[in-house]
């Protein structure tokens, strides 16, 4: 008896061996010991960026001279600015920067150059998107320090005279839709959109391999229903507590942190019913895949990274890079950002949200299509 009672080196390392072996056979946990640590490291390192640049910028020339080129080729070598559209008036203006396609619109006045050298010191118009002031500050601080070098650039000769201080022009700013820059404006919203993804992906990700678990799959798969059935089935519960979740934050940005309501609640809610099901889907999906409740867990993570990173509730979306900018365009999380700050903030109607909401039931519809697939194998 006194010798079982001492530590054995060849019991332990047969332990050791055994939990190897066992690693081995887990590919999903394996995947996530090494996933998880470059994935981080790819996005904190390379498309996490505070200060952000090359922002969409749109042009609306009423006076097509060498003053307003010089100031937007100023605009572009400021690295601040990328120029990607031009827009036929103010209308079209407001409507690109409500959609989202565009950050800031420069307006040039039609009789910009003929004031200038009336000498009336005219005014660019720049009108900025400022739900998210993080995107935009550093960006509208630039702009000022733009006027005196296209000055000093263009207005010489027999126009010196033109030149002095002040400048012979400046540059007006209107934020909108957050004037005030205020930063709960802009993350209140968004946090209903991380709240509900990381809630309905992570309970409707341990549904099926629950039952599996708990033995309870064989009575499932005995009674006569269809794969379809059995998914929408356990997405239905929810789908209520994620509008129940959805109130409550939507209260709580009114009344505690004063977040505007410039839009249709009715939209609001539309949209959280689309996301909701879109991420319920996803958590169905990743419950089917899984073999068993930690590595539905270690989906749900590897899912939720990405979408809390890339979606523009951290960080800006568009400063970051183009390949996290497609990486983020493929989570549902991005849109409904988009979606919701659009209602509060900004008023938007249909016309305006619908860019953002066909994005999120292609996606559910598609990662159903997936649930679908890997459940039926698992039947097999």
């Amino acid at each position: 008896m006194s010798t079982r009672v001492l530590f054995s080196l060849s019991r332990w390392w047969s332990i050791v061996l055994k939990e190897f072996l066992q690693l081995k056979r887990d590919r999903i946990t394996f995947a996530m010991i090494v996933g998880l640590p470059v994935i981080q490291l790819t996005l904190f390192g390379f498309a996490i960026n505070t200060d952000p640049k090359h922002l969409p910028t749109a042009v609306i020339i009423g006076d097509d001279s060498t003053f307003s080129r010089s100031f937007i080729a100023a605009m572009k070598n400021s690295a601040y600015f990328d120029i990607v559209e031009s827009l036929p008036n103010e209308e079209a203006g407001r409507r690109a920067l409500a959609q989202g396609r565009v950050q800031f619109v420069l307006s040039v006045p039609v009789d910009f150059s003929k004031r200038l050298l009336r000498g009336e010191r005219p005014s660019l118009l720049v009108e900025a998107d400022a739900t998210d002031p993080t995107a935009t500050n550093t960006a509208l601080a630039a702009l000022p320090g733009l006027v005196q070098p296209v000055a000093d650039k263009d207005i010489t000769g027999v126009l010196a005279h033109l030149n002095g201080t002040p400048a012979a022009f400046d540059v007006q700013v209107h934020r909108l839709y957050n004037p005030e820059g205020i930063t709960q404006y802009n993350v209140v919203p968004g946090l209903m959109g991380v709240i509900l993804t990381m809630t309905m992906v992570m309970m409707t990700g341990l549904a099926i391999t629950r039952e599996r678990e708990r033995g309870t799959m064989e009575n499932l798969l005995a009674t006569p229903v269809l794969p379809i059935e059995v998914m929408t089935g356990k997405i239905v519960p929810y789908v209520m507590i994620g509008l129940v979740q959805a109130s409550i934050i939507l209260t709580a940005a009114r009344f505690v942190f004063g977040v505007p309501f410039a839009g249709s609640l009715l939209a609001i809610y539309l949209a959280a019913l689309l996301f909701i099901a879109a991420n319920l889907t996803v958590g169905i999906t990743l419950s089917s895949i899984a073999q068993n409740q930690l590595q539905a867990m270690q989906l749900t993570v590897f899912y939720f990274l990405p979408s809390l990173l890339l979606s523009g509730f951290m960080f800006p979306f568009a400063g970051m890079p183009r390949w996290a900018q497609f990486i983020g365009n493929l989570l549902p999380l991005t849109y409904f950002n988009r979606l919701v700050r659009g209602i509060l903030l900004k008023g938007n109607d249909w016309a305006d949200l619908w860019p953002s909401v066909w994005p999120v039931a292609l996606f559910m519809v598609v990662v159903m299509g997936v649930a679908l697939r890997f459940y039926r194998r698992t039947l097999d």
